[in-house]
């Protein structure tokens, strides 16, 4: 399939999105374009795989769900601006938790998921940690971890009263992380997640 020539000064909508019939990657970062990186590594997707499973376990029989890429999440700027012609940002995180099930339809997620987990490379370290930071503290994300997968570590934000992100602290080794969403009733054994 060819790619589409398309304008990167140009601001888009999740409309003009939802048009690209081409096999690339995007995202919007408030209307602009975003080309994300081609198949990640294999120990990304083994992280990805390992942490999908070990939340699906948890989730099983419980309100919340757990996505993992490609999977849209759209976040308009505020309620007001839900339909298709006025949401400017679209990305696809990693692994993602929602709690709230009235934001899933069948093109993924309308509004903050409850955590986003996002697996850094070389590629992508900046978006993840600045451009998606401010993002995700923006539309008030509730939890957002940053996993480097070279490093075997992962920075763990909690959105406070003031609506910012607030370091919690960069776990490794044989730490368990405790899901702040879920009051620590599930501790994320780092252990499960980079098995070798």
């Amino acid at each position: 399939m060819e790619t589409l020539k398309l304008d990167f000064n140009k601001r888009y909508t999740y409309a003009d999105y939802l048009t690209w019939m081409d096999d690339v990657r995007r995202e919007l970062y408030d209307g602009f374009i975003n080309l994300m990186t081609p198949a990640p590594s294999r120990k990304h997707q083994e992280l990805s795989v390992n942490l999908t499973r070990i939340f699906g376990n948890f989730l099983l029989h419980k309100t919340c769900k757990v996505y993992h890429a490609p999977s849209d999440v759209r976040l308009p700027i505020d309620e007001s601006g839900n339909s298709d012609e006025k949401i400017y940002t679209v990305v696809q995180p990693d692994i993602y938790v929602v709690c709230d099930l009235s934001k899933l339809d069948d093109r993924g997620c309308l509004g903050a998921p409850d955590l986003i987990i996002e697996i850094v490379s070389a590629k992508n370290s900046k978006r993840d940690v600045k451009d998606k930071f401010e993002i995700y503290q923006e539309r008030k994300v509730r939890e957002y971890w940053v996993i480097n997968p070279n490093d075997e570590n992962v920075n763990v934000f909690v959105l406070d009263e003031n609506g910012k992100f607030q370091f919690v602290g960069m776990y490794a080794g044989d730490d368990k992380i405790p899901v702040n969403i879920f009051e620590g009733d599930l501790k994320i054994d780092l252990t499960e997640v980079f098995m070798p």
